[in-house]
């Protein structure tokens, strides 16, 4: 963790000048010293923002403008960061001169957690910072304590169920039917059963977890996605072909790059798939479609739209707003016969989380149902200013 403290005279130092006179258009011309101020800024980790004495924003690195876009320079704090408890430190570090500490929650898809440090800046003559905001995510420290409680009580749960039966057969083969052949071949297929219930149950609860503790860390790599569902295709095509079952994969040509994690959006297509072909008829086509879109809702910005559709029942509108839900189950008895752990779904909406999409489920007599899943365009990071150790050491 930097010396928050010992950051306040640096920054004070390094942006003197008064930001507001210095046009963007003008900044390729900056000084040679500017450049390499803004290069050390960027390298920050956590999202830094400079204010003056009005609390306006004069300067943020580049993490900061991740995390807030880049509408906050020249405007006051609450433009960008609406926190209550966020506002009341930087004021009272503006006014009081005191360095102030602060947890704070910012909600967007995914809630992340923040230890916000404001601290005053002395005055220089020429500098226009008066105080630092730094903000350090501890979102994985408090996952990893509400996973924990999360996955013993859901483990409790699920297999108390599977072990209570084992535990029966084991005590009928030693008793009463000891030396029955017929009933303990019959016993022991159950319990092979069971067993394998148990195993999906720890291995999908295992990657719920892995998914959960990075999902506030946005994926940065670049993925084709129609190459993707061709391979998810390919790896369900034996199952669909037991039940009779085509996957149409409608797939247009020169589709832009999606950002993501290739392994988690594989693991996201194949179940969606798999759910199509459990739930869906034998003999009817499981297809899906994929689409540019202008803005993914509620999101913005351009993106992929990508349908799964199966034509079996619909799911009842009461059930869809709960369906990711860990566990929760439309039709209970059914999906444990199907061998479901009910985790698929949920492991599904935490993965598109991570990778700031959209899923939105669509289920009626007409259509079937439809898994639509939204994902981002992929855009390249702005290259950084470079600048080597000796550089730093002349300012």
């Amino acid at each position: 963790m930097p010396d928050l403290a010992a950051l306040k005279h640096r920054f004070s130092r390094l942006f003197g000048w008064p930001r507001r006179t210095r046009p963007i258009a003008l900044q390729a011309a900056a000084p040679r010293e500017v450049v390499l101020h803004r290069a050390i800024l960027d390298a920050f980790p956590a999202p830094v923002l400079l204010l003056d004495a009005r609390r306006t924003v004069i300067e943020a690195n580049r993490a900061a403008h991740e995390l807030f876009g880049a509408r906050m320079i020249n405007y006051d704090l609450a433009q960008s960061l609406r926190h209550p408890a966020a506002l009341d430190a930087a004021s009272a570090a503006l006014s009081a001169g005191k360095a102030m500490s602060t947890q704070i929650v910012l909600q967007s898809s995914v809630a992340r957690h923040y230890e916000l440090h404001a601290m005053p800046v002395e005055q220089i003559e020429g500098a226009q910072v008066r105080a630092v905001l730094v903000l350090l995510d501890v979102t994985a420290s408090h996952q990893v304590e509400q996973m924990r409680a999360d996955f013993v009580a859901n483990v409790s749960h699920e297999l108390r169920s599977p072990l209570a039966a084992l535990t029966g057969f084991v005590e009928t083969l030693k008793g009463p039917a000891k030396n029955d052949e017929v009933a303990r071949q019959r016993f022991l297929d159950i319990m092979e059963v069971e067993a394998k219930r148990m195993a999906r149950l720890i291995d999908d609860l295992l990657s719920l977890s892995r998914v959960e503790a990075n999902e506030h860390v946005r994926p940065k790599g670049q993925i084709k996605i129609g190459e993707l569902l061709a391979s998810a295709c390919a790896t369900l095509e034996h199952r669909a072909a037991k039940r009779e079952v085509e996957i149409e994969l409608s797939c247009p040509d020169h589709l832009p790059a999606i950002a993501g994690d290739q392994d988690q959006l594989a693991e996201v297509f194949h179940n969606l798939l798999d759910n199509a072909l459990k739930y869906g008829p034998p003999g009817k086509p499981v297809k899906i479609t994929v689409q540019k879109v202008d803005r993914i809702p509620e999101i913005g910005g351009k993106g992929v739209r990508i349908c799964v559709q199966n034509q079996g029942e619909p799911i009842a509108a009461e059930h869809i707003p709960r369906l990711t839900e860990r566990f929760y189950r439309a039709d209970k008895a059914r999906s444990r016969d199907m061998g479901g752990t009910g985790l698929g779904l949920a492991i599904v909406k935490h993965i598109i989380n991570r990778h700031r999409g959209r899923l939105m489920i669509e289920s009626n007599a007409e259509t079937g149902t439809i898994f639509s899943v939204f994902l981002s365009e992929f855009q390249p990071e702005q290259p950084a200013v470079n600048f080597t150790m000796a550089d730093v050491t002349k300012l």
